[in-house]
């Protein structure tokens, strides 16, 4: 446990952000797994569809710094690979 009152403001920061970036990280993981839940399913039009919520949480979660980047263009690359495949 923290002691001094730096340390737990630290920690209720921390704490915070954890909860914040652990939404981001969901909602993109829940997104994948429907996209290839469709995918298996053989569902070109509803895939389509789905491809530009994937880009905007992927690109909202750089914006507020969940993930690099470079990490959100490689997944961005590989889905519309996948996508292109069917």
């Amino acid at each position: 446990m923290p002691i001094t009152k730096s340390a737990k403001k630290a920690l209720r920061q921390s704490l915070r952000r954890r909860t914040r970036n652990l939404i981001y990280k969901n909602k993109i993981k829940k997104l994948l797994k429907e996209l290839k839940k469709l995918i298996m399913l053989e569902k070109k039009e509803e895939v389509k569809n789905l491809l530009p919520k994937i880009y905007k949480a992927l690109d909202k979660a750089v914006k507020v710094g969940v993930i690099k980047k470079g990490a959100a263009d490689r997944k961005k690359s590989r889905v519309t690979k996948l996508v292109n495949k069917t």
